[in-house]
């Protein structure tokens, strides 16, 4: 779903060029080419099904030589349950545009998901849980995602729980470590656990 473009979208960079022209049809194809994704209709146009999930919204003041400062700060996770996800995080003086603009930067950090059948319990063969063991560790806050039998569903807290189910994993067992409470790095640890199912398989695929 595209948010705040309503006029014809005008590329202007590379990855964008060749996403308008026709060149990049998918998101794997973008996320292999190696060129930084820097606008969100890029996303939108190889995801039109991408879903949108807002996990927190926060008003943080600030001090200056006019007086107090209050905005908003709202914390998204977008994907399109099926091995993409993204997360962002965005400021405003109000609470719509500070969502919109954290759907944006959530788009632009999307990220590919391996998935696969990586538990011993189970030998469906399917792609419903991680292949294996993967951390994700932000602040204080460490999550490890361990590979599941099918049917498990999601042993996870509501946030890592939300971040999953956009990302298209179905069953996992999680281990977690420090302040959870914080919404922020809680997601954020989810998301950098998510992302090291594909740097593991790049790293190691010839």
């Amino acid at each position: 779903m595209a948010y705040g473009y309503e006029t014809e979208w005008i590329p202007k960079t590379r990855l964008g060029i060749l996403v308008k022209e026709g060149q990049v049809t998918s998101m794997d194809e973008a996320l292999q080419s190696g060129l930084p994704i820097r606008e969100p209709q890029i996303v939108d146009a190889l995801l039109p099904e991408l879903k949108e999930e807002v996990l927190d919204i926060n008003m943080v003041q600030r001090m200056t030589d006019s007086g107090r400062r209050v905005k908003f700060r709202a914390v998204v996770a977008v994907g399109n349950e099926d091995g993409f996800i993204g997360m962002g995080q965005g400021k405003d003086a109000q609470v719509g545009p500070a969502i919109r603009k954290a759907i944006d930067i959530a788009k632009l950090n999307i990220s590919g998901v391996k998935r696969g059948c990586g538990s011993w319990e189970c030998v469906c063969g399917t792609e419903h849980t991680v292949p294996f063991e993967v951390e994700g560790k932000v602040g204080s806050v460490k999550v490890i995602l361990k590979p599941a039998p099918r049917g498990l569903g999601l042993a996870a807290g509501k946030t890592a729980k939300t971040v999953m189910q956009l990302a298209g994993i179905k069953d996992v067992w999680t281990r977690t470590e420090g302040q959870t409470r914080t919404t922020l790095n809680f997601a954020k640890a989810t998301y950098e656990a998510l992302k090291r199912t594909a740097v593991i398989r790049t790293t190691g695929a010839k």
